[in-house]
Protein backbone atom coordinates (compact mmCIF):
# COMPACT_ATOMS: atom_id res chain seq x y z
CA UNK A 1 0.00 0.00 0.00
CA UNK A 2 1.29 3.39 -0.88
CA UNK A 3 0.00 4.81 2.26
CA UNK A 4 1.74 2.29 4.54
CA UNK A 5 4.94 2.78 2.89
CA UNK A 6 5.26 6.96 3.31
CA UNK A 7 3.84 6.25 6.94
CA UNK A 8 6.75 6.93 10.04
CA UNK A 9 6.06 4.24 12.30
CA UNK A 10 5.43 4.40 16.08
CA UNK A 11 8.25 2.92 16.97
CA UNK A 12 10.63 5.66 15.39
CA UNK A 13 8.53 8.71 17.42
CA UNK A 14 8.12 10.81 20.19
CA UNK A 15 5.13 10.69 21.84
CA UNK A 16 3.64 11.81 25.36
CA UNK A 17 1.65 9.25 27.57
CA UNK A 18 -1.80 10.84 28.71
CA UNK A 19 -1.15 10.68 32.24
CA UNK A 20 2.12 13.43 31.61
CA UNK A 21 1.78 16.52 33.22
CA UNK A 22 2.38 19.51 30.80
CA UNK A 23 5.38 20.90 32.65
CA UNK A 24 6.54 16.93 31.82
CA UNK A 25 5.38 17.05 28.01
CA UNK A 26 6.67 20.33 27.36
CA UNK A 27 9.94 18.66 28.68
CA UNK A 28 9.68 16.65 25.65
CA UNK A 29 8.27 18.81 23.43
CA UNK A 30 12.14 21.06 24.48
CA UNK A 31 13.93 17.91 23.85
CA UNK A 32 12.75 16.71 20.78
CA UNK A 33 12.61 19.82 19.01
CA UNK A 34 8.93 18.99 18.17
CA UNK A 35 6.42 21.71 18.16
CA UNK A 36 3.54 18.65 18.50
CA UNK A 37 3.51 15.07 19.39
CA UNK A 38 0.85 12.22 19.93
CA UNK A 39 -0.90 11.84 22.71
CA UNK A 40 -1.21 8.27 23.29
CA UNK A 41 -2.89 6.02 26.48
CA UNK A 42 -0.76 4.34 29.47
CA UNK A 43 -1.07 1.53 27.25
CA UNK A 44 0.30 2.69 24.17
CA UNK A 45 -1.57 1.60 21.68
CA UNK A 46 -4.42 4.08 21.78
CA UNK A 47 -4.07 7.59 19.70
CA UNK A 48 -5.61 10.72 22.49
CA UNK A 49 -4.74 13.57 20.22
CA UNK A 50 -2.16 16.13 20.11
CA UNK A 51 -0.37 18.22 22.25
CA UNK A 52 1.33 21.62 20.89
CA UNK A 53 4.07 23.13 22.60
CA UNK A 54 2.60 27.01 21.70
CA UNK A 55 -0.57 25.44 23.55
CA UNK A 56 1.18 24.86 26.66
CA UNK A 57 3.44 28.20 26.53
CA UNK A 58 -0.12 30.22 26.45
CA UNK A 59 -1.85 28.27 29.05
CA UNK A 60 1.85 29.03 31.48
CA UNK A 61 1.95 32.48 30.24
CA UNK A 62 -1.46 33.25 32.08
CA UNK A 63 -0.89 31.71 35.09
CA UNK A 64 -2.57 27.81 34.66
CA UNK A 65 -0.47 24.92 36.25
CA UNK A 66 2.24 23.22 34.61
CA UNK A 67 1.21 20.38 37.26
CA UNK A 68 -2.61 20.00 35.24
CA UNK A 69 -2.48 16.66 32.62
CA UNK A 70 -1.29 17.03 29.46
CA UNK A 71 -5.34 15.93 28.19
CA UNK A 72 -6.25 19.43 29.50
CA UNK A 73 -4.70 21.07 25.82
CA UNK A 74 -5.14 17.89 23.60
CA UNK A 75 -5.85 18.79 20.37
CA UNK A 76 -7.14 17.31 16.89
CA UNK A 77 -8.61 13.98 18.99
CA UNK A 78 -10.22 13.01 15.49
CA UNK A 79 -7.81 13.97 13.00
CA UNK A 80 -6.86 10.38 12.01
CA UNK A 81 -6.95 7.75 9.24
CA UNK A 82 -6.62 4.46 8.76
CA UNK A 83 -3.54 2.87 6.94
CA UNK A 84 -5.69 1.06 4.30
CA UNK A 85 -7.38 4.59 3.52
CA UNK A 86 -7.33 5.95 -0.22
CA UNK A 87 -4.30 8.21 -0.76
CA UNK A 88 -6.53 11.37 -2.01
CA UNK A 89 -8.02 10.88 1.02
CA UNK A 90 -4.89 12.48 2.67
CA UNK A 91 -5.62 15.47 0.89
CA UNK A 92 -9.21 16.11 2.48
CA UNK A 93 -7.68 15.06 6.15
CA UNK A 94 -3.93 17.03 6.51
CA UNK A 95 -4.92 20.31 5.41
CA UNK A 96 -3.58 23.11 8.15
CA UNK A 97 -2.25 19.82 10.15
CA UNK A 98 1.67 18.98 10.63
CA UNK A 99 0.61 15.56 10.21
CA UNK A 100 -2.18 13.45 10.09
CA UNK A 101 -2.16 10.32 12.64
CA UNK A 102 -2.79 7.06 11.22
CA UNK A 103 -4.26 4.18 12.66
CA UNK A 104 -4.34 0.30 12.02
CA UNK A 105 -7.00 -2.03 11.02
CA UNK A 106 -7.33 -1.99 15.01
CA UNK A 107 -7.73 1.28 15.79
CA UNK A 108 -4.19 1.18 17.09
CA UNK A 109 -1.89 3.98 16.82
CA UNK A 110 0.33 3.14 13.82
CA UNK A 111 2.14 6.12 13.18
CA UNK A 112 2.03 9.47 11.34
CA UNK A 113 2.23 10.93 7.96
CA UNK A 114 3.90 14.17 7.49
CA UNK A 115 3.41 17.47 5.41
CA UNK A 116 6.77 17.79 4.32
CA UNK A 117 7.08 13.37 3.60
CA UNK A 118 3.67 14.24 1.57
CA UNK A 119 5.34 16.51 -0.94
CA UNK A 120 8.10 14.36 -1.21
CA UNK A 121 6.17 11.78 -2.62
CA UNK A 122 4.28 14.49 -4.93
CA UNK A 123 7.61 15.90 -6.22
CA UNK A 124 8.44 12.67 -7.47
CA UNK A 125 5.38 12.71 -9.42
CA UNK A 126 6.95 14.92 -11.60
CA UNK A 127 10.12 12.99 -12.31
CA UNK A 128 12.38 15.76 -12.43
CA UNK A 129 15.34 13.90 -11.56
CA UNK A 130 14.84 12.02 -14.97
CA UNK A 131 13.24 14.93 -16.99
CA UNK A 132 13.92 17.57 -19.04
CA UNK A 133 10.78 19.69 -19.63
CA UNK A 134 7.05 19.85 -18.45
CA UNK A 135 4.97 21.26 -20.23
CA UNK A 136 1.50 22.88 -19.12
CA UNK A 137 -1.42 21.66 -21.42
CA UNK A 138 -4.68 23.35 -21.68
CA UNK A 139 -7.50 21.73 -23.11
CA UNK A 140 -11.37 21.93 -23.40
CA UNK A 141 -14.02 19.52 -21.33
CA UNK A 142 -14.10 17.28 -24.73
CA UNK A 143 -14.21 13.93 -24.08
CA UNK A 144 -10.74 11.86 -25.75
CA UNK A 145 -8.49 14.99 -25.03
CA UNK A 146 -6.00 13.52 -22.78
CA UNK A 147 -6.07 10.78 -24.94
CA UNK A 148 -5.15 13.09 -28.19
CA UNK A 149 -2.74 15.04 -26.07
CA UNK A 150 -0.88 11.83 -25.12
CA UNK A 151 -1.08 10.67 -28.52
CA UNK A 152 0.84 13.44 -30.14
CA UNK A 153 3.37 13.35 -27.82
CA UNK A 154 4.12 9.97 -28.09
CA UNK A 155 4.56 10.72 -31.54
CA UNK A 156 8.16 12.19 -30.56
CA UNK A 157 9.14 10.80 -27.06
CA UNK A 158 7.35 9.07 -24.31
CA UNK A 159 6.07 10.70 -21.38
CA UNK A 160 7.97 10.22 -18.12
CA UNK A 161 4.64 11.68 -15.89
CA UNK A 162 1.69 13.53 -16.16
CA UNK A 163 -0.68 15.12 -13.62
CA UNK A 164 -3.71 16.56 -14.35
CA UNK A 165 -5.20 20.06 -12.70
CA UNK A 166 -8.62 21.91 -12.24
CA UNK A 167 -10.49 18.53 -13.37
CA UNK A 168 -14.01 19.44 -11.91
CA UNK A 169 -17.75 18.95 -12.57
CA UNK A 170 -18.41 21.92 -14.84
CA UNK A 171 -14.95 23.16 -15.45
CA UNK A 172 -14.67 24.14 -18.93
CA UNK A 173 -11.19 24.34 -19.48
CA UNK A 174 -8.27 21.47 -18.13
CA UNK A 175 -4.71 22.31 -16.92
CA UNK A 176 -2.60 19.28 -18.25
CA UNK A 177 0.78 18.60 -16.87
CA UNK A 178 3.23 16.05 -19.03
CA UNK A 179 6.92 14.90 -17.97
CA UNK A 180 9.43 14.90 -20.44
CA UNK A 181 11.97 12.35 -20.89
CA UNK A 182 15.85 13.76 -20.33
CA UNK A 183 16.68 13.24 -23.69
CA UNK A 184 14.37 15.35 -25.29
CA UNK A 185 16.40 18.25 -26.75
CA UNK A 186 14.47 22.10 -27.71
CA UNK A 187 14.40 20.91 -31.30
CA UNK A 188 11.72 18.28 -30.35
CA UNK A 189 10.53 19.88 -27.59
CA UNK A 190 9.31 22.53 -30.38
CA UNK A 191 7.62 20.21 -32.65
CA UNK A 192 5.84 18.93 -29.76
CA UNK A 193 4.22 22.34 -28.91
CA UNK A 194 3.72 23.13 -32.57
CA UNK A 195 1.99 19.85 -33.08
CA UNK A 196 -0.47 20.59 -29.68
CA UNK A 197 -1.03 23.47 -31.44
CA UNK A 198 -2.12 22.61 -34.39
CA UNK A 199 -4.15 20.52 -32.85
CA UNK A 200 -6.10 23.19 -30.99
CA UNK A 201 -4.41 22.96 -27.95
CA UNK A 202 -2.58 25.43 -26.19
CA UNK A 203 1.13 25.07 -24.21
CA UNK A 204 1.08 28.05 -22.05
CA UNK A 205 4.01 27.19 -20.03
CA UNK A 206 7.32 25.27 -20.58
CA UNK A 207 9.62 24.37 -17.38
CA UNK A 208 12.85 23.89 -18.04
CA UNK A 209 13.92 21.32 -14.92
CA UNK A 210 18.05 21.38 -16.39
CA UNK A 211 17.88 25.26 -15.92
CA UNK A 212 15.07 25.57 -13.57
CA UNK A 213 13.00 28.14 -14.66
CA UNK A 214 9.96 28.75 -16.76
CA UNK A 215 8.88 30.29 -19.69
CA UNK A 216 5.97 31.23 -21.03
CA UNK A 217 5.02 30.96 -24.39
Amino acid sequence: MLLKSIVKPKGRLTTVREDATLEEALKILEDSGFRCVPILDKTGRLFRGNIYKMHIYRHKSRGGSMQDPVTSLLKNATKYINVNAAFFNVFFSIKDLPYITVLDDNNYFYGILTHARLLDVLSQSWNVNVGSYVITVISGDERGDLASIAKIITKYTSIASVISLDVQEGELVHRTMFTLPANVEEKKLQQIIDNLERKGFRVPEVEDLKLGRNRNQ
